[in-house]
């Protein structure tokens, strides 16, 4: 996705209306991933000009809801979003800078969907958090 008219098409097919903050705001977050809501609300005005951060909220959670964002927060982290959902993949953070990554899912015998106890659920998703140091705080 790099053109409107990629975001347009996406918009569409979600069955939502195209407006320009959520072409906006998909664009932010396709170039940024893993960005949080304060750096996709400047982004959005960078390419806008004025808009409230209510509607970049707003448009958020629309998008998020429709399967078009995935939403992150990893523990004490602000919630972060990303354009990667087709995908069962986890994340990497950095203890120090707080830099985010994508890692795919777990390999070997699919740790990242055999829960020891599943109490009775289907799993059919898991969500990993890998800790460390990033290779510049390293």
């Amino acid at each position: 996705m790099s053109t409107e008219s990629d975001y347009e098409r996406v918009l569409r097919g979600a069955r939502l209306r195209v407006t320009a903050p959520r072409v906006a705001v998909l664009s932010a977050v396709h170039d940024h991933p893993h960005s949080d809501t304060d750096s996709i609300l400047w982004r959005v005005r960078d390419a806008l000009g004025t808009v409230s951060q209510q509607a970049v909220y707003d448009v958020l959670r629309a998008l998020t809801e429709a399967g078009l964002l995935r939403r992150i927060q990893p523990m004490g982290s602000v919630a972060r979003y990303e354009t990667r959902v087709a995908d069962n993949h986890h994340h990497v953070v950095c203890r120090s800078c707080g830099a985010i990554a994508d890692v795919d899912c777990a390999v070997g015998p699919a740790p990242c969907l055999s829960a020891s106890d599943d109490s009775g659920y289907v799993i059919d998703e898991a969500e990993v958090i890998y800790w460390g140091l990033c290779p510049r705080c390293a």
